[in-house]
């Protein structure tokens, strides 16, 4: 999200729609698209791939906020909902169907930048723990495989835990591959032997 933002904002009255393009226009330089109509709303985000979505709704019902959650792509990009009232529980159903941020009582002109800005840092600071997470998992895995090959090593060969470690690790060195590649291509090995 370098140089102009690109914002698509969702708005089916043309006046309200008007009010949102006027005070983002006052506060600072972006790119402004706006989609009246929400039937096929993920195709039109999909084709115009902006930077952040903000969807005004004055009511909305659970379905109507998965839909527009999922159609904007949450997980692609900072989302904001300015609604007018709410029923209990879907502040909650917004936040885990991903929306950046959820703001109740309506869009207002001065508090609109503040709310942007918020819901970019939230999706970035998102973003990353989804990455970090994703990592771990993945070095969680690696080290369940090399384990796996350790212990077969240790029981084919006798021999101890850290000498089956050196002998995973000189064979990933002399093959000039990662030690978990090396570990699952023994593992994989030994499961089409047994």
């Amino acid at each position: 999200m370098s140089g102009v933002l690109s914002i698509i904002v969702v708005e089916a009255d043309r006046d309200r729609a008007l009010q949102i393009v006027d005070s983002l226009r006052l506060a600072g330089d972006f790119d402004i698209q706006v989609i009246a109509e929400p039937t096929s709303l993920a195709r039109q985000i999909q084709a115009r791939q902006p930077d952040v979505v903000l969807i005004d709704i004055e009511n909305p019902s659970r379905d109507i906020l998965e839909e527009l959650a999922l159609a904007s792509g949450p997980m692609d990009r900072p989302v904001a909902m300015f609604v007018d009232r709410t029923e209990e529980g879907l502040s909650t159903a917004a936040i885990e169907a991903g929306i950046s941020a959820y703001v109740v009582d309506g869009m207002k002109p001065d508090r609109l930048k503040p709310v942007l800005d918020a819901a970019i840092a939230r999706f970035r600071m998102f973003q990353r723990m989804r990455t970090e997470l994703a990592e771990t998992k993945k070095a969680l895995e690696e080290r369940k495989v090399i384990d796996r090959a350790k212990g077969m090593i240790m029981k084919a060969r006798g021999v101890g835990e850290d000498e089956a470690y050196a002998l995973l690790r000189r064979t990933a060195m002399d093959q000039n591959k990662r030690m978990a590649d090396v570990a699952q291509a023994l593992v994989t090995a030994a499961g089409l032997l047994s």
